[in-house]
C-alpha cells in the first residue's frame, strides 16, 4: 500500500509541475501580447491519515488562476482611439457578432483593460480581434443623461460618421465699442456710426447683424444719449432691437453706461450686461457692458472705434477625429475648430477583480466569484483614468517565468525518478517470488 501511494504520489508530481509548465509557456508566449494576464498555479499537499507505524503518501494537488489585477507597464502609440486604463476599473466591451443589424439593446458585456479601436466600415470603434468598444450616447446637447449604474443598460456600441457634418449657431456676441462723445453736442450732424456683426444661424448659415448707433442731438449742451438699433439680414433687415443707451458724464465715471431702456427687443439685463435679441436664425445674447463699470459699451472722445467684438458659433464643419479624454468623454472634432461630447465611455469595476470569468482576446465576464459590478466615471470613485495614444504591455515577467521553468523541470525530473525507483522496488518484491 506504501509503495503504491508512492507510485500515484509520483504520477500526481508529474501532473502537476506538467499543468506548471503550460502555464509558463503560455505566459512566455503572450509575453508580447498586449494586455494578458498571465497565470500561475499553486500547489497542495495532500494528507492521507495512515494509522501508527505507517504512511502513505497523498501526493499533490493544484489550482490555476489568472492574476487579472496584475497590470502591465503603458507604451504609447500613435492612434487616438488607442486606449489603456490607468489604474483599476476595465473598459466595457462586447462581441462583434452581438452587434448585428436591428439589435439594439443584446449586447452581452466583456471587460478588457486595453484595446487598439478603430472605426470599421459601419463606424463601430472595434480592435482586429473583435472586442466593440461601449458607451452612454449624448443627447443633442452633448450631455450625458442619466443612467443606471449597476447594469449595462443604456450602452451601446460607440458609432462614429467620419462624414458627418455640424454646425454650431451663435448665441452670445459680445461688444466692445466707443461711440464720440461729440456726436452728442448741439450742433453735431446726427449722423448715425454703423457696426455689422456677422454670425451663424442654426443651420450654420452665415447671417448679419446691423447695428446703427444714432445720436441725439439737443439744442444746447450735450445729451450724452444715442439709440441703438439692431437689423437682421436673415429677417430681411427688420429691426429686431431697439434700444436707449445713456453714457456718465460725471467725474470719474465719465463714459460709462448710465441706463439703457428698450424699445423692442429683449430687456436689458443689469446683473450680466446683456441684451437678447430675437433673430430669425435663433436667440442671441449681446453683451453690451454693465452699468458704471468699464468695458463693453463707452462714449469718449471724438472718433466712432469697434475695439473689439467677439462671438460664439462658427459656419458648418465636417469631422475630422475623434479621441477619448481622461474621463472617458468620447469627443469629435471638426475642421471648423468645435467639438462635440458624442459619447461617454464608463470603467466597470468588481469586487474581486481575479474572480472574473477568461476569454480569449484579453477579455473577461462578470460571475458570482467577481461580485456585482458598477459603472463609475473614469477617474471617481475607486477608478483611474482613461489613457488614448497608448496600450496596456502583458504583465509577463519573461526572466521570471524562465526561472520558474527550470525549477518546474527539475521537479518533474525528480518526480519521475521517484516513479522509476517504486518501478525498481515493485521489481524486487516481484522478484521474491522466484
Amino acid at each position: 500500500m506504501t509503495i503504491s501511494s508512492s507510485l500515484n504520489s509520483g504520477v500526481a508530481g508529474l501532473a502537476s509541475n506538467a499543468s506548471r509548465l503550460a502555464t509558463i509557456s503560455d505566459n512566455i508566449a503572450n509575453s508580447s501580447t498586449y494586455g494578458y494576464k498571465r497565470a500561475v498555479v499553486d500547489f497542495h499537499s495532500m494528507v492521507i491519515d495512515s494509522g501508527t507505524g505507517s504512511y502513505s503518501a497523498g501526493g499533490v494537488r493544484i489550482t490555476s488562476q489568472r492574476l487579472i489585477d496584475e497590470r502591465g507597464s503603458l507604451v504609447a502609440t500613435s492612434n487616438a482611439t488607442d486606449l489603456a486604463v490607468r489604474g483599476q476599473g476595465m473598459l466595457p466591451v462586447t462581441r462583434e457578432n452581438a452587434v448585428g443589424v436591428g439589435n439594439t439593446d443584446d449586447f452581452p458585456l466583456r471587460l478588457t483593460t486595453t484595446g487598439s479601436f478603430r472605426a470599421d466600415a459601419d463606424g463601430f470603434l472595434r480592435t482586429e480581434s473583435g472586442l466593440v468598444l461601449l458607451g452612454w450616447p449624448a443627447d443633442s446637447n452633448g450631455q450625458i443623461p442619466t443612467y443606471p449604474r449597476d447594469s449595462s443598460t443604456g450602452l451601446e456600441p460607440i458609432q462614429v460618421n467620419t462624414n458627418q457634418f455640424t454646425s454650431d449657431p451663435t448665441t452670445s456676441i459680445k461688444l466692445a465699442v466707443n461711440l464720440p462723445a461729440v456726436e452728442t453736442e448741439a450742433g453735431a450732424s446726427g449722423d448715425a456710426e454703423a457696426l455689422s456683426v456677422e454670425y451663424f444661424d442654426n443651420l450654420g448659415t452665415p447671417e448679419n447683424l446691423e447695428l446703427r448707433f444714432v445720436p441725439s442731438v439737443p439744442a444746447s449742451g450735450a445729451s450724452n444719449t444715442w439709440t441703438m438699433l439692431i437689423e437682421d439680414s436673415a429677417s430681411g433687415g427688420a429691426v429686431v432691437g431697439e434700444y436707449t443707451l445713456v453714457f456718465d458724464d460725471t467725474p470719474g465715471l465719465g463714459g460709462r453706461l448710465l441706463s439703457v431702456t428698450d424699445t423692442t427687443g429683449g430687456p436689458y439685463d443689469p446683473a450680466e450686461g446683456t441684451i437678447s435679441v430675437g433673430a430669425a436664425g435663433g436667440p442671441i445674447d449681446i453683451d453690451i457692458g454693465l452699468i458704471g463699470e468699464p468695458g463693453g459699451l463707452s462714449q469718449l472722445s471724438g472718433s466712432f472705434s469697434p475695439v473689439s467684438v467677439t462671438k460664439d458659433g462658427s459656419p458648418v464643419g465636417s469631422m475630422t477625429s475623434v479621441e477619448v479624454d481622461e474621463n472617458g468623454f468620447v469627443r469629435a472634432f471638426f475642421d471648423t475648430g468645435i467639438s462635440r461630447t458624442i459619447y461617454q465611455v464608463p470603467l466597470v469595476a468588481v469586487q474581486n477583480t481575479n474572480g472574473l470569468e477568461t476569454h480569449d482576446r484579453q477579455s473577461y465576464s462578470v460571475t458570482p466569484e467577481s461580485g456585482q459590478y458598477f459603472l463609475w466615471d473614469a477617474g471617481d470613485g475607486p477608478t483611474g483614468d482613461i489613457v488614448s495614444f497608448a496600450r496596456e504591455e502583458s504583465a509577463t515577467d519573461v526572466a521570471g517565468e524562465l526561472t520558474q521553468l527550470i525549477q518546474t523541470q527539475r521537479a518533474y525530473s525528480s518526480n519521475a525518478k521517484v516513479i522509476q525507483t517504486v518501478d525498481e522496488m515493485l521489481q524486487e518484491t516481484t522478484n521474491i517470488k522466484r
